[in-house]
């Protein structure tokens, strides 16, 4: 990544402001702060509330306050499609008086083409949808299983159905999309398979089971065949129509099970997994609801459930799994009351010890934005062209100059950026595979590299931001704020910001891509909060 070289001038005009926006928006301060946080009581919205609360109080956690309207729009956006609200849709939502005006907006999310888009792409990183090593789909078979996890999102396939499809389908990997959930895995042992699935649909890892167990577990998994076809990488996922003896098997609750040469064993334990009663299958997505919409599981992390690693809310859990059976499995009836709880809608400042209250949810875990949001904000922000390709030639891959991030159906086509940022390698399916913790090198890339320096001054986005502003550098500031964080700036923000505004337009617009550079910059932009 290319170092931009800045000015003496420019360099003292936005690190200057770049500490006043630090001192002014820092998200962890003592005192609340007015852009972020709301008065008012906490009054319970639902039962997750009123269990939060129990939790809470018993262990003498304080709760957090309410959050803004301006936080609570960009964090839902976020959270929801993966993409920062316009400032069109910002304003009209600050401006609204109606009071249940946060649950409309909930609600709205979920029509927004958006919301299957970022969603295919949290499901796809735990399904390993990777054409190259060490997946090994290929380019055909990954855009067959995207489209096909993309469509299930989109028609909001009950979560039952969804798993069933997963580990029972047969057919060509480049037609029956699901198919794929057995070939992206690395191996085709039997342990290798049963493994998969037990991270994937039960949240658990079956390396620390005792043997006799794995034993019994990974017999579901030994008649599955892999026939190839004469098409180039095609292959045929099928119960092993040769099987002649009866199978003995054992589900993870210690019961065991004959099976029948003629039964596929598939089936028999997705009958058993996908039962209403079955706390292995709905408390795994309940938990990995809970962590992808929170930031931390009720078990976490939330695919390492064991005995002793028990829920820090036993009760929250099996409420959500109650109401995701009494929904005939619609996961977004949880994400719905997840969204609309007073727990999800606290402010991100703790009131008490930090790490006891994200880990009892008294506030609102502070996260950083994943790498494909991260490009995605930039260069819808501020304009600019990404380059995506697969460094493997089999084949060699280009993507559309406007292709998004968190439309990228293959996890081998990536760019230096969103390598850099942490996106995932989609080689194990873990959720610990992102890593979204910073490193100096990404520091240095948002402060001072070409590619940031390209899009604030070449790729028209600012000037659209800042159209009709001239003379005015009070409106300027406030529209770049409302573009990059959701929010009017304040006083203070307005009155630091001016300092760097001189006469004339050009001293203008240099300006203005220094306000900016210094807001990207900022916890309050890079985080979701």
């Amino acid at each position: 990544m290319k170092m931009h070289c800045l000015s003496g001038v420019r360099v003292a005009f936005s690190l200057a402001f770049f500490c006043v926006l630090l001192s002014s928006a820092e998200l962890h301060a003592a005192a609340p702060m007015a852009p972020f946080e709301s008065s008012g009581e906490f009054v319970p919205a639902n039962e997750i509330d009123r269990l939060v609360l129990a939790g809470l109080t018993q262990a003498g956690v304080p709760l957090a306050n309410l959050c803004s309207d301006a936080v609570f729009i960009r964090r839902v956006y976020l959270d929801m499609l993966g993409t920062l609200p316009d400032s069109t849709a910002t304003e009209a939502f600050l401006r609204d008086a109606n009071p249940n005006k946060r649950s409309a907006l909930i609600d709205s999310l979920f029509l927004k083409p958006e919301f299957a888009d970022y969603w295919t792409m949290k499901w796809c990183d735990i399904l390993r949808v990777k054409a190259e090593f060490p997946v090994n789909l290929w380019p055909n078979a990954v855009q067959c299983y995207n489209r096909w996890v993309h469509d299930c999102v989109s028609a909001n396939m009950p979560y039952d159905q969804f798993a069933r499809a997963l580990l029972t389908s047969s057919g060509s990997n480049f037609r029956v999309g699901p198919v794929n959930f057995y070939r992206a895995v690395q191996g085709r042992k039997p342990l290798s398979i049963a493994s998969v699935v037990m991270l994937t649909l039960m949240g658990t890892r079956l390396d620390g089971w005792p043997d006799a167990e794995k034993k019994g577990m990974e017999a579901f998994f030994s008649r599955i065949a892999f026939k190839p076809t004469t098409e180039w990488k095609e292959e045929i996922v099928c119960n092993d129509p040769a099987a002649s003896t009866t199978l003995t098997a054992r589900f993870p609750d210690g019961k065991a099970v004959q099976i029948a040469p003629g039964q596929d064993p598939r089936v028999v334990f997705a009958d058993w997994l996908v039962r209403g009663d079955n706390p292995w299958f709905t408390g795994a997505i309940c938990n990995r609801v809970w962590w992808w919409v929170m930031g931390r599981g009720i078990v976490h992390e939330p695919d390492d459930i064991r005995p002793d690693n028990p829920p820090s809310n036993p009760q929250l859990l099996e409420y959500l799994q109650t109401e995701l059976v009494k929904s005939k499995y619609d996961l977004r009836h949880v994400y719905k009351l997840i969204l609309n709880s007073r727990t999800y809608q606290q402010s991100s400042i703790p009131q008490g010890d930090p790490k006891q209250a994200e880990a009892l949810f008294g506030c609102y875990p502070v996260r950083r934005l994943e790498a494909e949001v991260l490009v995605d904000a930039l260069n819808g922000i501020f304009g600019g062209k990404e380059e995506y390709s697969s460094p493997i030639p089999e084949p060699y891959t280009f993507l559309p100059d406007n292709q998004r991030a968190i439309n990228i159906a293959d996890g081998s086509i990536t760019s230096q950026i969103l390598e850099a940022f942490g996106r995932p390698s989609r080689d194990t399916g873990l959720e610990s595979e992102r890593n979204n913790n910073p490193t100096d090198s990404q520091r240095l890339q948002l402060l001072n590299s070409t590619y940031v320096e390209q899009r604030l001054s070449r790729g028209g986005g600012l000037d659209r931001i800042t159209r009709g502003t001239l003379g005015n550098p009070g409106r300027a500031i406030d529209a770049i704020y409302m573009a990059l964080l959701s929010r009017h700036a304040t006083a203070n923000e307005v009155a630091a910001a001016k300092q760097t505004f001189g006469s004339g337009k050009q001293a203008g617009n240099q300006a203005a891509v220094d306000l900016a550079w210094a807001l990207i910059n900022t916890k309050e932009f890079l985080y979701k909060h």
